[in-house]
């Protein structure tokens, strides 16, 4: 059975489409805002994921309503692609440097948000290109809610807000990659439900 999503979001501030495929396939991403699009190639590449992003929002305002829909909308492609979750691994970890940086991400596919993130770099007002950094968090925040999964997000080392938030967009994507992968044929848990 395919593990595929496709959703539509709609609002009066974004308009965003997600196609989601967890075993593989193309990837291309659009949201307007290029950072952005570039950070969402690192989790579909290194998660093996196929994933199209269409995302139409207001960002002559900022980009800030883009990004958090994006965060929701693939989270509920995620959950929605996961399906009852029989076979999968459940919990995925991954550790990446990226030149002076090293973050690790660990998540577990729990039915339960919860977002920790232990890194620096987004409590001032820190810019990559026009990028905010603090966007970086609200994309995770909507992405752990709308997904229902745990997710800690640790920031080793690391100085350039560039490589900090490509560290953890691909540490995200691989340790998803592994959540996701299929193992067995049964729900992991003991309460038979995830």
């Amino acid at each position: 059975m395919a593990r595929t999503a496709h959703i539509e979001r709609n609002t009066n501030e974004t308009q965003i489409t997600i196609d989601l495929c967890l075993d593989g396939g193309d990837y291309q991403n659009d949201t307007g805002v290029g950072f952005f699009n570039h950070m969402l190639d690192h989790v579909a590449k290194h998660g093996r994921f196929g994933m199209t992003v269409t995302a139409k929002g207001d960002t002559h305002i900022d980009d800030h309503h883009t990004v958090e829909d994006v965060g929701i909308v693939l989270g509920q492609a995620l959950l929605e692609a996961l399906g009852d979750k029989r076979g999968i691994e459940r919990y995925g970890f991954a550790s990446v440097p990226m030149d002076e940086t090293l973050a690790r991400a660990t998540v577990d596919l729990s039915g339960r948000a919860a977002l920790v993130i232990d890194a620096d770099f987004d409590s001032s007002a820190g810019k990559i290109g026009t990028f905010d950094t603090q966007l970086v968090r609200e994309f995770l925040t909507a992405l752990v809610q709308n997904g229902r999964f745990n997710c800690h997000i640790e920031v080793v080392h690391g100085t350039n807000h560039h490589h900090i938030a490509e560290a953890i967009f691909k540490a995200l994507g691989r340790a998803l990659r592994d959540a996701v992968a299929v193992t067995g044929d049964d729900v992991p848990s003991t309460k038979g439900v995830l």
